[in-house]
């Protein structure tokens, strides 16, 4: 058995005759915190949810603990390997309560009162128990994120995907997502985040990974590619992003 949680094997993604993602090769270990930058269009987005079994990857293959995903069961592997959304996903029709609940009694088969004590648990360490008779549309974007990282916990996930979790809320809500992210890291949780958040990237991740045309041109350590970068791609794509 490899001691690596997730590994990508030689992964390809085809729309139609459009190669998204062309022969990704990476791996998360225990306590990692991946950061995949890009310009937008570069298959970030499609390679975190080609991870997360939303999009069927066209050849290659993902391990989890050395198994191949794609004859796991899907809603049993997401609750292991949790992802968070640009767009929330939060079901407005429930309050911020029990949307923690939902995924916990319905995948997890976990009862009504154990559920409810889990889900204000993960909200309190994302500061929103105060909200937990709320409906997601009385609470800010922050805020709902917040309790969208909060649902993802609650079911106790060994792995947390983030695909662009604060590209679409306003700048001054970005931070209080990024404070939840920091102490998740420091608290070990192995995260794989897609952002556009460079600080981010440079500070607080283990790894980062920059994709550029559906491959991926350069990983390794974040001090490294953000002061010496190899590759002449990550290299322009920094300098513009930074300088911008």
């Amino acid at each position: 058995m490899s001691g690596h949680i997730l590994e990508i094997r030689h992964l390809s993604k085809t729309f139609g005759t459009h190669a998204v993602l062309k022969d990704i090769d990476f791996t998360v270990d225990q306590g990692d915190v991946t950061s995949i930058i890009g310009a937008s269009g570069s298959g970030k987005s499609t390679l975190l949810r080609c991870i997360n079994l939303l999009e069927t990857p066209t050849t290659g293959e993902i391990l989890y603990h050395g198994k191949d995903v794609s004859k796991q069961n899907p809603s049993k592997y997401r609750a292991k390997v949790g992802m968070v959304f640009q767009s929330f996903n939060l079901f407005n029709n429930m309050t911020v309560l029990a949307n923690c609940m939902i995924g916990q009694q319905k995948v997890s088969k976990i009862g009504r009162e154990e559920a409810r004590s889990k889900a204000i648990h993960y909200l309190n360490k994302v500061g929103m128990a105060p909200y937990i008779n709320a409906r997601p549309d009385q609470i800010s974007g922050g805020q709902k994120q917040r309790v969208a990282i909060a649902r993802a916990l609650a079911m106790e996930p060994e792995v947390l995907l983030f695909d662009e979790p604060t590209s679409a809320l306003d700048p001054e809500m970005v931070g209080e997502v990024l404070e939840v992210m920091k102490a998740l890291a420091k608290d070990r949780m192995t995260m794989l985040v897609v952002t556009h958040e460079m600080a981010f990237a440079r500070d607080v991740s283990t790894h980062v990974v920059y994709m550029a045309d559906g491959v991926i041109e350069e990983e390794g350590d974040p001090k490294k590619i953000f002061t010496n970068p190899e590759n002449l791609r990550t290299r322009e794509f920094l300098k513009r992003i930074l300088n911008g």
